[in-house]
């Protein structure tokens, strides 16, 4: 899985009409470097579309970072609350700007970022309309290195000129698109700087341009940049200005690649359910045809007499009714299962050991005297059983239950 990192040039730059290059790099998860370069916005939509995430380092002359004091509120209340805590530093309406605090520091600070909104939703949808998955964007000042009591800064070199990017605490920064100037640029960094220390990250091929001329700035020193220098800290930044812009509905994008597999999926369970519903109508046909053939056996065999229930069940209580008025008994009938009972309890040294006797559910019901019988005794009563197709069942100590054996009954 791979995360895209894209540094998008200022508005300012945008707007003069010169062609927008934007540096790029692929990263691995584990933070290795996979490709990097730089190329127009328009010419990397595979790289977008096959990144897990695209992190787009916004500009920082296109953000404000402002420090305000809000008291404790929930993530939604807070949300509702920025653009009146940000009203009175803001130049315009708040509400055509896109607004995301950081969490509250120790001295019950938050820093909140401010983007104009239809800048941001331009830069958003193009990256959508490439293919992105997933977008995050964060201010570039907040992607530089943050030391403590120092004053990072970069010069980025653009087609109109350079960006100044500052990065004053760990919460605190700037930018300002600049003329293609090194030496004014320069000056104003250190103005800015005040009297902090600074330390200018710049791409190995402007080291030689500046490096006479960083000379004669106080308290400056030169630094080559690397991607690795904006990655590290944009892992840390504290800030996504894309949630506040609805944009984190890129993952509402991520359902459209299901969208034929679940087409898919709910077709073949309509399938499933019309075929589930034709195989019961067939089914319960059947069951109406066979139940009619056996009405109509039942009717043909008993002619007088009414159908009260199920023709299987009335049939077999018939035959029951029958064996026993030609004097047969079935298996499971009482008389059967306790002259069984009786003649193996023969076998026994002692027959005294009867407290309750119960006929119930087809099933001769005991219960035993205490301290009558032993495990052999048992054993014994049901091996007697057993011949005379009987099964000895003891539920709970001292309860019998007596029934025919598997294949017992008739």
């Amino acid at each position: 899985m791979t995360t895209l990192f894209i540094r998008y040039p200022a508005k300012a730059s945008v707007d003069s009409g010169a062609a927008q290059t934007c540096p790029f790099a692929l990263v691995g998860d584990g933070g290795n470097l996979l490709q990097q370069g730089a190329s127009p916005l328009g010419n990397i939509g595979d790289m977008v579309a096959s990144a897990r995430r695209v992190v787009l380092l916004l500009a920082a002359p296109d953000t404000t970072l402002l420090r305000v004091k809000a008291p404790p509120l929930s993530a939604a209340r807070l949300k509702a609350a920025l653009p009146a805590l940000v009203e009175e530093q803001v130049l315009g309406d708040p509400a055509d700007c896109v607004l995301a605090a950081t969490a509250e520091d120790a001295e019950g600070l938050r820093t909140v970022a401010v983007v104009q909104r239809a800048w941001l939703e331009v830069l958003v949808k193009a990256l959508l309309a490439q293919g992105a998955h997933a977008v995050s964007v964060v201010p570039s000042q907040l992607c530089l290195p943050f030391q403590p009591g120092a004053v990072s800064a970069t010069l980025l070199q653009g087609d109109a000129g350079y960006d100044l990017v500052m990065r004053q605490s760990q919460f605190e920064g700037l930018g300002l698109t600049l003329p293609a100037q090194p030496q004014a640029a320069l000056h104003t960094l250190r103005a800015l700087a005040g009297e902090q220390p600074v330390t200018l990250y710049l791409p190995s091929s402007h080291m030689a341009q500046f490096s006479p001329l960083a000379a004669d700035v106080p308290h400056l020193t030169l630094e080559e940049d690397h991607w690795a220098h904006w990655v590290a800290s944009s892992r840390s930044a504290g800030l996504d200005l894309a949630p506040a812009l609805g944009a984190s509905g890129a993952a509402a994008r991520a359902w459209q690649r299901w969208r034929w597999p679940l087409r898919i999926a709910v077709l073949a369970l309509l399938v499933n359910v019309i075929g589930l519903n034709i195989e019961w109508m067939r089914l319960k046909n059947e069951a109406k045809v066979v139940n009619q053939s056996m009405t109509q056996t039942f009717k043909s065999v008993y002619p007088k007499e009414p159908l009260i229930a199920a023709p299987m069940d009335q049939m077999s209580r018939n035959i029951r009714l029958a064996k026993a008025n030609s004097g047969q008994t079935g298996a499971d009938e009482f008389v059967t299962i306790s002259a069984g009972f009786g003649e193996a309890l023969g076998a026994l040294p002692r027959r005294d050991i009867i407290a309750t006797l119960e006929y119930k559910d087809h099933a001769l019901l005991v219960k035993v005297k205490p301290n009558t019988v032993d495990a052999a005794a048992v054993g014994q009563l049901r091996s007697a059983l057993a011949g005379r197709k009987l099964e000895l069942q003891e539920p709970t100590p001292g309860s019998w239950k007596i029934v025919p054996a598997a294949g017992g009954k008739s």
